[in-house]
């Protein structure tokens, strides 16, 4: 996801695309369907995308361009987008002018070399509005759009200010159907495709579960949140649910995905997950974030506290882990530092573990145990109280 920092830019005014263009002796655009006189622009926002058919980047972000210029069109913006090669010859050129629905400038290196310098062309892909007036606008427009797509239009400063207070406002919490839906999708699906409306699990404490399958680690925390998933749905009937936030680079993989879980799953084709993930700045995977049954963030950390504590984290307040450690300690204080437990040939000593499997009942246990140091042998505290073990 696109990370982009502020900077005041004075852009000129279009009046000075036009002396160029008129000192290249050009006196038209380009569309599919031919020449295209300057005036077709006139009182038109104007945005210059410089892009080339070699890079990479640019050919992954047209596509993503050409939704949202389609979509403003449809709002009725008043937007042309003008295309200006950095190809190397004009077979490139109308090679990836092709995938544009919009104009372009004539291919022309000196005309290139003008333009580029005009507006400091550093980088392509690169999107520079043109403004009449002195506009201050976010240096990243690219990455602007990457993360809200047509809602970044006018690309402006302000805009992206404003974006940023909606994000806070969803990030803090108090309306779980703002944060999840939209006007065109009010569910969430479950995974056997049936769809559960976000307003009946108002009241719950909720998972925003963030993943891909292609990650190992999120396998692996999968499986210690289906545990306490499992354990939560039986201890404290229907009181917490994941929603799966899928970062998954396709469908077939999500519904991989969906057939291993029991829980429910933001639809794939939903821009709402590139969103939750901007939100919440998700930057490693897996991530686990808690909304309350107040609708509000309770922590963008759960997955440490699961790790550590299992289903004893819920409600994963900061103030449950406070009183679980001071549990946990007065647990410890109450066992021996040493035992020498019939069963085993070397002294075993008090340990804290997040997790292991007792050798002598075969059960997984949970932070305290008693290790030995020599060889890989744990013992739950109640088993060996249960073999009368010598304590020492």
């Amino acid at each position: 996801m696109a990370v982009s920092t502020d900077y005041q830019v004075k852009f000129p005014e279009s009046g000075d695309l036009y002396s160029i263009l008129a000192a290249e002796g050009i006196e038209f655009l380009l569309s599919h369907s031919g020449e295209v006189p300057l005036e077709y622009i006139h009182g038109k926002t104007i945005c210059l995308f410089f892009s080339a058919n070699w890079c990479r980047p640019c050919k992954d972000f047209t596509p993503e361009l050409v939704k949202l210029y389609e979509n403003l069109q449809t709002r009725g913006e008043e937007l042309e987008i003008i295309f200006v090669s950095f190809d190397h010859d004009m077979t490139l050129f109308y090679e990836h002018f092709w995938c544009m629905p919009w104009l372009a400038v004539p291919f022309n290196l000196n005309l290139l070399n003008k333009l580029r310098d005009k507006y400091r062309i550093s980088r392509i892909p690169s999107l520079v509005p043109l403004y009449s007036d002195e506009i201050s606008v976010a240096e990243d427009v690219i990455g602007l759009i990457e993360d809200y797509g047509p809602e970044a239009f006018p690309f402006t400063k302000k805009r992206k200010a404003e974006l940023k207070a909606i994000d806070d406002s969803k990030r803090i919490g108090g309306q779980l159907e703002k944060l999840l839906t939209h006007e065109s999708r009010n569910y969430v699906v479950a995974r056997n495709g049936s769809k559960v409306l976000v307003s009946k699990l108002v009241g719950k404490t909720i998972g925003l579960y963030f993943g891909a399958h292609w990650c190992p680690p999120f396998r692996s925390f999968t499986s210690q949140l289906l545990d306490v998933y499992n354990e939560l749905a039986t201890r404290d009937k229907g009181s917490f649910e994941v929603i799966l936030v899928s970062t998954d680079r396709d469908s077939r993989e999500f519904n991989i995905n969906m057939t291993n879980m029991p829980w429910l799953a933001i639809p794939y084709e939903d821009r709402t997950r590139q969103d939750l993930c901007r939100i919440f700045s998700i930057k490693l995977i897996p991530a686990l974030v808690i909304i309350g049954p107040e609708e509000k963030t309770v922590t963008t950390n759960a997955r440490e506290m699961v790790s550590l504590y299992g289903s004893r984290s819920f409600p994963f307040t900061e103030s449950r882990i406070v009183e679980l450690k001071a549990c946990l300690k007065k647990e410890g204080d109450s066992l021996p530092r040493k035992v020498k437990d019939k069963k085993h040939e070397h002294e075993l000593k008090l340990d804290m573990a997040k997790a292991y499997v007792c050798d002598f009942c075969k059960k997984q246990g949970r932070f305290w145990a008693f290790s030995c140091d020599a060889c890989d042998y744990d013992l739950h505290p109640t088993c060996v109280e249960e073999q009368d073990a010598l304590l020492v």
